[in-house]
C-alpha cells in the first residue's frame, strides 16, 4: 500500500519539526511526555492523573511518569485539591506554555512552503 501524496507531507513535516527540536536546546520530550502537556495545555481542565490517563489511553503509572521529568523541566505543576486533599490537579506553568508556544511557532515554519520561508523570515 502506498501512501497518499498528504500522508508523505504531514510525516515529512512531522520529521522536520522533529529534527529542528532534537537540535534545538530544549529538552527532548518523549511522545508520551508531549501528549500530555499538550492534554494540559489545550484541554479544558481540571486535569488529575486519572482523567489524564483515560484521554490518553494509558496507565496511570505511564502519566506519573510523564509528570515527573515534566514537573522537573518546571513544564507543570501538581496541587492538592483543596477540597479533597486526596485529589492532585496537573496545571500549566509559563515555562510549559512557552515551551509549546515555540513549538507551534516551529510548526507553522516548517509546515509553510519551501518558496515562501525566506519572505516570513525577512519579515520576522
Amino acid at each position: 500500500m502506498e501512501l497518499g501524496q498528504t500522508h508523505v507531507e504531514a510525516l515529512d513535516l512531522w520529521r522536520r519539526v522533529t529534527v529542528t527540536t532534537v537540535r534545538s536546546d530544549a529538552p527532548d520530550l518523549t511522545a508520551r511526555q508531549l501528549a500530555v502537556l499538550m492534554t494540559v495545555r489545550l484541554q479544558p481542565g481540571p486535569h488529575t492523573v486519572r482523567g489524564l490517563a483515560a484521554a490518553l489511553n494509558v496507565g496511570k503509572p505511564a502519566i506519573t511518569r510523564a509528570l515527573d521529568t515534566l514537573g522537573r523541566l518546571g513544564f507543570v505543576q501538581r496541587r492538592r485539591d483543596p477540597k479533597d486533599g486526596r485529589n492532585v490537579f496537573v496545571e500549566r506553568t509559563e515555562k510549559g506554555d512557552a515551551f509549546l508556544e515555540q513549538l507551534g511557532q516551529t510548526i507553522v515554519g516548517d509546515a509553510t512552503p519551501a518558496a515562501a520561508r525566506p519572505l516570513l523570515q525577512a519579515v520576522s
